[in-house]
């Protein structure tokens, strides 16, 4: 991989592990369904009068609105409002791979090979582990599940992208992100109230500004188009696991800035499901390995 595409490839995992904790800075002072609003209509104008619109059918960029963008952040912006530690977001929502293979066998028949099987085992393990034992960084359990639906709804959102096909995803994001802003001002107007909207709006702090401007433009504009010219220019396989850098990043910036201070457990579990995360990219290959070397022997 060229040192250029290197450096994009860290750029992008600096940007999206430190995105967990702007996060955390933005519901602390703004409405989760309003700083989603924010964030998707900042990410969509201007923008869309200078992107072109995908060459795709629209059912295919309303669901990747509704799934990656909407769904996504919904529940993502929501459990970290109500307490889950913003380090450990960004390693829970990593369960999306094994949701999307999940999903690609009900839906698209897809094969599920037994690495696939130990993989998700292994995450199943280590999640139940982050949530025992936890010494200083309480773990909600309302939190907790609505991580876990936010993975879910990423992994659905993974499951549009590959039924689309070829797509520029500078375009799919600008475009896609024209759906979610009406759905999180009403749910932003049932749950958080039209005053609180307005006392939010009238009195934006430099700290709001900035988060917004980090949430849509650099984790999602800039990210994922470094993100698509890696995958277009190199194989899935070498780019997709750098992914497993995201969480050690965001776990880091959690503990550095926020001073999430997590457990023995945490840890222990963390790894664990880290350990299913590259079985769960590797595993074809390593058994591949082990079995070229018996064979050798």
């Amino acid at each position: 991989m060229p040192l250029k595409d290197v450096l994009a490839a860290l750029v992008v995992i600096v940007v999206w592990g430190a995105n967990f904790v702007v996060i955390k800075f933005g519901v602390d002072e703004v409405p989760p369904m309003l700083l989603g609003a924010l964030r998707f209509f900042f990410v969509a104008f201007p923008a869309l009068f200078f992107v072109p619109r995908p060459r795709i059918p629209w059912r295919y960029v309303a669901g990747y609105g509704a799934t990656i963008c909407l769904g996504q952040f919904v529940f993502l912006f929501l459990a970290i409002y109500l307490g889950m530690p913003a380090g450990l977001a960004s390693l829970v929502l990593q369960a999306q791979a094994f949701f999307t293979v999940a999903i690609a066998a009900l839906v698209l028949h897809e094969a599920v090979r037994a690495h696939h099987v130990l993989g998700i085992g292994l995450a199943i393990v280590g999640l139940v582990m982050l949530d025992m034992g936890a010494e200083s960084t309480a773990v909600p359990w309302v939190g907790f599940v609505l991580t876990l639906l936010a993975a879910l709804s990423w992994a659905a959102g993974n499951i549009v992208l590959k039924c689309a096909g070829q797509v520029r995803m500078l375009s799919m994001v600008v475009w896609g992100a024209l759906l979610p802003p009406i759905p999180f001002l009403l749910l932003s107007a049932v749950f958080e109230g039209p005053d609180r909207i307005a006392a939010s709006l009238l009195h934006l702090s430099w700290q709001t500004v900035a988060v917004v401007v980090y949430l849509s433009g650099i984790a999602t504009l800039i990210g994922y188009v470094l993100w698509g010219r890696l995958l277009a220019r190199h194989p899935v396989a070498r780019v997709a696991p750098l992914s497993l850098l995201i969480p050690v990043v965001g776990l880091l910036c959690a503990d550095w800035v926020l001073d999430e201070k997590l457990g023995m457990w945490q840890w222990l579990g963390g790894a664990v499901v880290l350990i299913g995360l590259a079985v769960n990219l590797f595993g074809a290959r390593w058994w591949a390995a082990l079995r070229h070397g018996a064979q050798q022997t």
